[in-house]
């Protein structure tokens, strides 16, 4: 099990195994839409935060809540890494 996975579980306070498959497949379009949204990915503590986060809201079916709620989020994250970028650091 990856360490991204072992910490949404542990996030989530998920103690079986039977939905492993279910979990890193959300975490694999968490990951996909942070470094669609930002250029980060679970690498970075940002988009490791938002991954787990944008995890938690699909876990829930709230997805439809997660852009509303993490907007700040996501662009402050996405100017940072911009910035980063232009700066070749």
């Amino acid at each position: 099990m990856n360490t991204l996975l072992k910490d949404f579980k542990d996030r989530m306070h998920i103690f079986h195994d039977s939905e492993d498959d279910n979990l890193q497949g959300i975490l694999d379009e968490a990951i996909d839409y942070i470094k669609d949204k930002t250029g980060l990915d679970d690498t970075d503590n940002r988009g490791r935060r938002l991954i787990m986060e944008r995890g938690r809201y699909a876990y829930n079916d709230q997805l439809e809540f997660f852009e509303d709620n993490f907007l700040s989020e996501l662009l402050g994250a996405a100017f940072i890494n911009m910035e980063e970028d232009k700066n070749g650091e």
